[in-house]
């Protein structure tokens, strides 16, 4: 019988996200978000480009084709107009850079949870095969 249950689990994992919440990361990212909604060029772009994806979406249904190649390319041009101003920039690396942070945690909690299986079955962590695979393998005869 396992030591932990899955409540202890998720209790530590509860522990570990208000961790990951108090990040330089995580700072960044709330900090960036507040810019951009503070912005008010930004947010008529992102307003702007929504209405348009809106119509895209009326013209795609009627099959106005040369209508919604037009809007696709308002949109296009917003867009690009929207990513080249430097707080929208800032906002999209403080994504990446939590992004990376969660991905960090989340493989070294399943590296790690493949070393303990490994190892707590008399296995080898360099090969990664457990110790009933080693066991039971044709060359250990």
């Amino acid at each position: 019988m396992g030591k932990y249950t899955k409540d202890d689990i998720l209790k530590q994992a509860h522990d570990l996200a208000k961790m990951i919440a108090e990040t330089e990361e995580v700072d960044f990212f709330k900090r960036a978000e507040a810019q951009i909604n503070e912005n008010q060029t930004v947010r008529e772009m992102i307003a702007s480009i929504k209405s348009l994806q809106k119509q895209a979406v009326n013209f795609q249904h009627y099959e106005k084709e040369r209508a919604l190649k037009l809007i696709e390319v308002k949109i296009e041009n917003l867009e690009k107009e929207l990513d080249e101003i430097p707080i929208v920039q800032e906002f999209k690396q403080s994504q990446v850079d939590v992004n990376d942070l969660l991905q960090l945690v989340s493989s070294a909690i399943s590296n790690k949870v493949t070393d303990e299986i490994l190892l707590s079955t008399g296995g080898d962590v360099l090969s990664g095969e457990t110790g009933s695979k080693l066991k039971n393998s044709p060359s250990s005869c």
